[in-house]
């Protein structure tokens, strides 16, 4: 389903927000064109191009241009314009040899970003203006009352942004316990007669493949009146009803998930963001933060600052996870967790646990490439043992690297796990968190996580 306007406002803001880019330099520029040479003048020009060309497509802020909604446009915008700092001021660091100054570089980041927020906001106001004639309404039909065919008529209702409007379902038995939970049209060979009298453009068809005669007369039929033609896969057997046609070498197979990060670029930006983000958390806080921590630490109990454990990782594999030292050393640390009121924990591992402070070393885990910034929290060996032979999908969590917070932290599946069905949730989050993870997603998690923890999260203990 794509809409006819949303390639032509894609490059729209493509070509203006370069555009922002370049005028900006220019303007600060000619106050400067004195002591700037052409070299300087070109190079930089270069580099601040390839820059946003990189932060754009990390934070995907050109996709769905006119489905996306306000406040997710405005964030992932002001987070490319963050990191787009980032990088141009890592390279004027590293570049000393440029004859440029420091004022130079902000002005030229502080006014490009008023005129870029500026037009975005611009943007947005007209877009909701005129959204009614950038996302014209489709009316659609759909044949077969299967569970394909019923999921994609509640999608359609669910998400009226996208501009398709769902008439109803033709069907020549439907099941009597579907009554009512969508429109009924009547049948199936009523179907195309109706959608030319009633300006019904597409017709999305989710009969069974045994039908198939019936499926190739009605797509003959439509064609013949200048209907859209749609077939909706449906499988019956292992598979269920969220599984997704893939393509290789032409040929569709069955696949039980989408996996994003299976894609080598979004492992790349992932991999950016966690080495960025703990280098950051590691120069600035860690730097000072762990000799203050440890000598409290020291004051309290006997022991080591760091607690090491062995954690499984992703595709399974072993890795030693860090964590600040909150319980006195004890025997069952490997294969007990921690409860409330648990005798184990010292007087400032108490605070440490409620504060999340014991997880920060977990950040040289993720420079090291161990763990990521976000992701599904990596267990102890054995529970990850135990869970697998009482959970069915308990192990694909296990496709990512694991995190510091994850998708099941922010949605309070955290802490300590005493029922089967407390974990089942957690993993349940996990693998959503699997099959729809972006960059944006992670942003979202980490800002979640911070205002959790604000909150005095009652589960960490």
């Amino acid at each position: 389903m794509t809409h006819k306007y949303s390639s032509l406002f894609k490059w729209v803001n493509v070509v203006t927000d370069y555009l922002l880019l370049n005028v900006t330099f220019y303007a600060v520029t000619e106050q400067s064109i004195i002591w700037m040479n052409v070299y300087d003048y070109k190079l930089i020009m270069l580099v601040l191009n390839l820059a946003w060309f990189f932060c754009s497509d990390i934070f995907e802020i050109y996709n769905n241009i006119l489905t996306r909604d306000a406040v997710s446009t405005m964030i992932s915008n002001t987070a490319t314009l963050a990191l787009f700092a980032i990088l141009g001021l890592t390279f004027y660091f590293i570049q000393p040899e440029l004859f440029v100054s420091t004022g130079y570089i902000v002005n030229l980041f502080f006014l490009f970003a008023a005129f870029l927020l500026t037009w975005k906001v611009a943007f947005l106001f007209l877009r909701r203006s005129k959204r009614k004639f950038w996302i014209s309404r489709h009316k659609v039909a759909i044949v077969g009352a299967t569970p394909a065919g019923i999921d994609l008529y509640n999608f359609i209702a669910a998400n009226p942004q996208l501009g398709y409007d769902a008439e109803g379902i033709f069907d020549d038995n439907p099941a009597p316990e579907t009554a009512g939970t969508y429109k009924y049209l009547g049948k199936v060979e009523n179907c195309i007669s109706y959608a030319s009298t009633n300006n019904i453009q597409e017709v999305y068809c989710a009969l069974r493949n045994k039908k198939g005669s019936k499926i190739g007369n009605l797509r003959k039929l439509a064609d013949k009146h200048l209907i859209r033609f749609r077939l909706v896969p449906y499988v019956k057997g292992p598979f269920d009803k969220e599984d997704l046609v893939e393509f290789n070498a032409n040929k569709p197979l069955m696949i039980s998930r989408q996996e994003p990060l299976e894609d080598k670029i979004n492992e790349l930006k992932k991999r950016v963001f966690d080495i960025v983000f703990s280098s950051v958390v590691i120069v600035f806080l860690l730097s000072w933060l762990i000799p203050l921590i440890a000598i409290i630490i020291k004051l309290d109990s006997k022991g080591p600052v760091f607690f090491k454990q062995l954690r499984s990782g992703k595709n399974n594999k072993p890795f030693y996870c860090y964590k600040f030292r909150s319980m006195a050393p004890n025997a069952d640390s490997d294969r007990v967790q921690a409860s409330k009121d648990d005798m184990r924990i010292t007087r400032v591992g108490r605070i440490l646990r409620k504060t999340s402070l014991d997880e920060l070393p977990q950040f040289f885990n993720v420079l090291m490439g161990d763990m990521s910034v976000v992701g599904p929290r990596p267990h102890m060996l054995k529970h990850t043992e135990d869970y697998s032979e009482l959970i069915n999908n308990f192990m694909v969590r296990h496709f990512i690297t694991p995190g510091i917070t994850g998708w099941a932290q922010v949605n309070g599946y955290r802490g300590e796990t005493k029922e089967t069905e407390s974990m089942l949730k957690r993993v349940q989050a996990d693998i959503w968190y699997l099959e729809h993870w972006t960059l944006f997603l992670d942003l979202k998690i980490v800002f979640l996580t911070i205002w959790r923890v604000m909150q005095n999260d009652e589960k960490a203990y």
